[in-house]
């Protein structure tokens, strides 16, 4: 007997994000991965908010060209202080200035979320804002949390499913999986919109 909330198409996360995989999986449904390859450089005079949500639909649709029956996760954030977008560090001396400067201070993460259907070509595209204070931190502090977690890859240069939220003074937000990088709140209204019916 067929599970009544797999979806009629295949779903697909345009995605090679280790965690986007990790949340997608809570929801029980099978689903694919395949990583999209675009150019996800900001436009002259582009917002944040306008930025995650062209790339969340850009990398949806990249998929497309290889799943033309399916139901594709396309997703896009950044960490957002002073309207400045925060890019992942790449290394420690650049995490331990972004941790530096966000001694204190609240951060806006914006994600964008995109649910394309590739054979109707219907889009569902929505961005899921969740906000962090941290803590005020001490040099030493931010040195052995880089020590210890080294979130080189993470944009704000933390990982909020582990050590890093010892770093927090305060959470806000709708959905705590956006802050991750996937919002599967507004997910699951996408595939109920899609038919996909959860739980």
């Amino acid at each position: 007997m067929s599970n009544p909330a797999s979806p009629e198409h295949t779903l697909v996360l345009g995605s090679s994000s280790p965690f986007r995989r990790e949340l997608l999986a809570r929801l029980g449904l099978p689903f694919e991965c395949h990583s999209p390859d675009i150019d996800e450089s900001a436009r002259p005079g582009e917002s944040p908010r306008d930025l995650v949500a062209r790339l969340s639909e850009a990398k949806a649709r990249a998929v497309a060209a290889v799943w033309t029956q399916a139901l594709i996760i396309g997703s896009d954030q950044v960490a957002v202080v002073d309207e400045e977008i925060l890019g992942k560090p790449g290394s420690h001396e650049r995490a331990r200035e972004q941790l530096s400067r966000l001694s204190g201070r609240e951060v806006t993460f914006l994600t964008g979320l995109c649910l394309y259907n590739s054979e109707s070509d219907r889009v569902q595209l929505d961005v899921v804002p969740y906000s962090v204070e941290f803590r005020d931190l001490s040099a030493e502090q931010i040195e052995r949390y880089l020590e210890q977690e080294q979130p080189y890859n993470c944009a704000g240069s933390f990982r909020s499913e582990a050590l890093g939220v010892t770093l927090f003074r305060r959470m806000q937000g709708d959905d705590p999986n956006a802050l991750v990088g996937l919002p599967l709140i507004r997910l699951v209204d996408m595939l109920a919109e899609e038919g996909v019916g959860l739980p």
